[in-house]
């Protein structure tokens, strides 16, 4: 039962709902110090979003692998990326957009991972809860409720404009449509690993975010010493701007030694 367990969320951890393009890994040359690169969603979205940019990775010869978080628990998130990122052969960025920074920072202690990239993403420190860094900077998350009080999704009245502004309407209708329902405990649960504090990072901030604010990125990104990079972008900048999201990437991998 455990090997099928694990079989399983490893399955989750590589996979994502367009499958002929986020399970494929591409081998080739790159002139940089990490051959893979591990990209992690947000809360609320999948990894279908990461198409372009794992496309952009892929020509550049890295080994691009998107993890699909399951949003049964934290636990379980970080638990899938940790065998994503387990899976790889060799140096690996850790890219998270959003929530999926929280679970980056937990998951990147594993040895293999040699930089953090942070995508308009969540930065908490060993201890925080997301509720308790958010406090500082309140969250733009314009939340419904769904029957059972245990979970959320955002409202689709004011999606695009709340998330993806940048982005066409339609396809923000259906990024909305197809929301994944997040547990609100996921926000109370303390961290218990920070691995930015050893791990160089590179982080985006997105100056038209009305999810995370461009204020809440700086605070976190100066407190933990990781490198800046500013885009003119919406919440959803690896959809918008996928050439600028994978130059940073692709600025973390050549960073590695």
């Amino acid at each position: 039962m455990k090997r099928l367990l694990a079989g399983a969320l490893l399955a989750l951890a590589i996979s994502g709902p367009a499958k002929s393009d986020g399970t494929a890994k591409v081998v080739g040359s790159v002139n940089a110090g990490a051959t893979n690169v591990v990209l992690v969603h947000g809360g609320t979205t999948d990894g279908s979003g990461w198409k372009d940019v794992f496309q952009i990775l892929r020509a550049k010869g890295l080994a691009v692998t998107v993890v699909e978080l399951p949003h049964t628990s934290l636990e379980d998130d970080i638990a899938v990326t940790k065998l994503a990122v387990a899976t790889q052969s060799g140096p690996t960025v850790l890219v998270g957009h959003s929530y999926g920074g929280a679970v980056i920072t937990e998951a990147g202690v594993a040895p293999n991972v040699k930089a953090l990239v942070y995508v308009a993403a969540l930065q908490p420190d060993k201890g925080e809860t997301l509720l308790e860094i958010s406090s500082r900077f309140p969250m733009g998350i314009d939340m419904k409720k769904l029957d059972d009080d245990k979970r959320f999704v955002p409202n689709p009245a004011s999606y695009h404009e709340m998330i993806g502004a940048d982005l066409p309407r339609d396809v923000t209708d259906f990024m909305s449509a197809m929301s994944k329902p997040m547990r609100l405990d996921t926000f109370q649960i303390p961290f218990q690993h920070a691995a930015w504090h050893d791990k160089p990072s590179f982080g985006i901030v997105t100056t038209e975010d009305k999810v995370l604010s461009s204020d809440f990125l700086q605070w976190m990104y100066q407190r933990s010493g990781t490198k800046m990079t500013e885009v003119k972008s919406s919440h959803m900048v690896y959809m918008s701007h996928p050439q600028e999201t994978a130059d940073v990437i692709l600025e973390a991998a050549s960073s590695v030694k």
